[in-house]
């Protein structure tokens, strides 16, 4: 029976190097303290921040200071947390730093209320008097534009110490899912048992044998079936503290607040809704392209994710994917690639699954840390690809602490999005034009056509789902897990109208972690249309491109999402960019069929 490793299994050279943030526990206890009192001293400036220009600034630096030192504090807790979730020290090591984080979050609560208390003429005057408030103007203007949207002091302060309660059903789902729930083991196709985790679900789809898929499918929304109303639970109250905060602040809807917080109309939102739906053609042509391909009388939930290429798909090394990625990124220009080979060499990266380890992947660290990925390598094409995904984020977000003040060093998701995707697509072009092994590169063609069906088209599907039952919650309509199943069932047969949309896989839902938080997963979708196109120019123009997008990768949040972008040529204000990746994407599936189908 496979089984999955202990983490003191795992050999340190795979496992990321948090003592560049703490050298152990003792150090992290210390840096506690420390931004405890930070935080009273920022707190001390509660009504005296538009004082005068000294003032101000004295209050600005205070607070970068304060979050700082607190980010340092819960990043390196929530890390050693995800490390193995059954871990009860690093569990209250994450509850404390939530806990501190909270505890910012209201002392500085006072500071956009007094802030826009005062003019845009009072600061400009501030700003004369005290040329290093300068840097702050697009700050300034961003704390301003939301006057209408912040309430007095005292309802900010409330509004902020409540933040641990409003976060809670994200919290009970994350330990439900990946602490609490244990998937059964299905009979392999050679006949021995096969542990299913959440990691290791898709991987799983993708087996060439159609019995064991199925198997696997089954057992594994059964797991969801058994708890469903306690996940029922969590989504229904994530779905009423997103309304309820919504209301709060003066917003109609909690899509409205979501995504005016980045300063994102929610026109974008709905243009590539309605782009996607006006071309689900090319989506179902794709299934009916896997369809064909598989031999299958009828394409079934558990085919979706089964690959096309044909024969045994290749495995790829940790050490075999960090070589295609480094050289796949070279048109991004040499500064870059060096540091991307640095930072897998200086242990950014925490490679294998462990038992308890959180599941899926992201990338995280601090501004004044590395970069941090975490990942579940499984030593397929799919990992390798993720990992390319990971690490532009984290090259993202060291570009920006390198050329960014602390205050424009958190970037908007919608814009990280796509330095991620961009470096999906780089890679693929490379392998397709590198790799002379056939079947390989079928693979590569196959992932690349599975990451534009779940990246533009399945987000987009989550998106609306999202959408609706937010709608529903709105209008006062019960959000139970049958409403839900129903929900989704629904999207999932207008999506895929040429499949079989079984009832298990109306339980999708219940395994996605991103809609806890609210009206995120959108911006996968119009990160992989950015990054197309981006790539598209960089391949046309050569250095030109690249050095524009370079610099949209330096400008941090410095602007607003719409703009950095339009920076590296690219504007998401219209359905361009959607239409030109879905067009590509049938080019591909094109390209695909020709491959695969006599």
């Amino acid at each position: 029976m496979s089984s999955v490793p202990e983490r003191g299994e795992i050999d340190e050279e795979y496992k990321w190097n948090l003592a560049d943030l703490y050298e152990d526990d003792e150090a992290w206890e210390a840096a506690y303290e420390d931004a405890e009192a930070e935080i009273e001293a920022l707190a001390a400036y509660e009504g005296e921040m538009t004082t005068d220009a000294a003032t101000l600034l004295a209050t600005l630096e205070q607070l970068e200071a304060t979050m700082r030192l607190v980010s340092n504090v819960y990043s390196y807790a929530s890390m050693r947390s995800d490390e193995d979730t059954r871990d009860q020290e690093y569990q209250a090591f994450q509850a404390r730093a939530q806990s501190l984080y909270a505890s910012a979050s209201s002392a500085s609560s006072f500071m956009e209320p007094e802030l826009q208390s005062v003019s845009r003429e009072t600061i400009e005057e501030f700003v004369d008097e005290e040329p290093e408030l300068a840097e702050y103007d697009h700050y300034f203007d961003d704390v301003l534009r939301m006057k209408p949207h912040t309430r007095s002091a005292e309802v900010e302060t409330l509004l902020a110490e409540l933040s641990e309660v409003t976060g809670a059903a994200g919290e009970v789902y994350s330990m439900l899912s990946n602490a609490d729930m244990e998937f059964p083991s299905v009979e392999g196709p050679d006949g021995e048992e096969v542990e299913v985790t959440q990691s290791n679900f898709t991987k799983h789809l993708k087996n060439p044998d159609r019995e064991f898929r199925q198997r696997v499918h089954e057992s594994f929304y059964e797991e969801w079936g058994e708890v469903r109303n306690a996940v029922g639970a969590s989504f229904k109250n994530s779905v009423k503290a997103d309304g309820k905060l919504a209301q709060a602040r003066n917003y109609e809807t909690a899509r409205q607040a979501a995504l005016d917080g980045p300063n994102v109309p929610v026109e974008v939102y709905d243009t590539l809704v309605e782009t996607v739906n006006d071309n689900l053609d090319v989506l179902h042509d794709h299934a009916d392209l896997k369809r064909e391909a598989l031999g299958v009388d009828d394409l079934q939930m558990w085919d979706l994710y089964a690959p096309i290429a044909g024969g045994e798909s290749p495995d790829v090394s940790y050490e075999e994917a960090r070589e295609y990625i480094v050289e796949a990124v070279a048109p991004l220009g040499e500064a870059y690639q060096e540091r991307l080979a640095e930072g897998l060499d200086s242990r950014w990266v925490d490679v294998y699954e462990n038992t308890g380890k959180r599941s899926g992947a992201y990338s995280g660290g601090t501004y004044d840390s590395q970069p941090f990925i975490l990942m579940n390598y499984q030593d397929d094409i799919a990992s390798m690809y993720t990992l390319a995904h990971e690490l532009g984020h984290s090259l993202h977000s060291d570009r920006t602490s390198d050329e960014q003040p602390y205050v424009y060093s958190n970037y908007e998701i919608f814009v990280a999005e796509v330095a991620s995707t961009v470096n999906e697509t780089l890679l693929t072009h490379h392998l397709l034009e590198t790799v002379e092994d056939e079947q390989f590169r079928r693979h590569v063609l196959d992932e690349y056509l599975e990451r534009f069906r779940s990246t533009l088209f399945r987000q987009t599907m989550f998106a609306e789902f999202e959408h609706r039952a937010h709608e529903k919650s709105e209008a006062g309509e019960a959000l139970t897990p049958d409403v839900m199943d129903e929900l989704y069932g629904d999207l999932k047969r207008t999506y895929y109208e040429t499949a079989e949309v079984d009832d298990a896989i109306a339980r999708e839902w219940m395994r996605i972690p991103h809609f806890y938080r609210a009206f995120y997963v959108y911006q996968y979708a119009t990160g992989i249309s950015a990054a197309v196109a981006i790539v598209d120019r960089i391949r046309d123009e050569g250095e030109v491109a690249a050095e524009e997008y370079r610099r949209f990768l330096e400008s941090g949040a410095r602007e607003y999402p719409l703009e950095l972008l339009r920076i590296a040529g690219v504007d998401m204000t219209t359905p361009d960019p959607v239409q030109s990746a879905i067009d590509t994407y049938g080019e591909f599936v094109g390209e695909m069929r020709d491959l695969v189908v006599d």
